[in-house]
């Protein structure tokens, strides 16, 4: 187990670099990124289970399937980080999200917080993610988007 204390801190930095570039390949749907974040056999559950991946081909697909258009458009912010390291390769993390999705084709808004739960695994040198989950603290919708909100840029619309 860890015990210097500088190295125990460039291990949590690594740990939430590993976080936010997670967040960033999901809003920026760069699913080839998004699977170096992960284990092969990552385990996902999000929203209290009720969007569930095994597997990290199963995860990245699924999330690809839900949200690769140009007309979806996420931003995913996590902070607050409680990092916990259990031995040399293994680590817990603690994190308060705050999202907001727009479903321009499916007419709808979501604004929601949650707690992220996640297992980290040291491989071949670099931290990943094994398993991730999170509980919503609550969540709006907003159906139809209203008129008056204007979406005066959107990376996707030249793909």
């Amino acid at each position: 187990m860890h015990t210097d204390a500088s190295t125990i801190l460039l291990e949590v930095e690594a740990i939430k670099k590993l976080k936010y570039v997670y967040l960033r390949a999901v809003d920026c749907h760069d699913w080839e990124l998004l699977e170096s974040t992960l284990t092969e056999d990552c385990v996902a559950r999000y929203d209290g289970g009720k969007y569930s991946f095994d597997g990290r081909r199963a995860l990245v697909d699924g999330l690809r399937q839900h949200m690769d258009s140009a007309q979806v458009l996420t931003m995913h912010n996590c902070h607050h980080p409680e990092i916990e390291l259990l031995d040399n390769d293994a680590a817990t993390g603690t994190w308060y999200l705050q999202d907001l999705v727009f479903n321009r084709e499916q007419n709808w808004m979501l604004f929601g917080t949650a707690i992220y739960q996640d297992h980290y695994r040291l491989e071949h040198g670099d931290w990943k993610i094994c398993r991730t989950e999170y509980s919503r603290i609550m969540e709006t919708i907003n159906a139809p988007i209203p008129e008056t909100l204007n979406f005066t840029h959107n990376m996707f619309a030249n793909q």
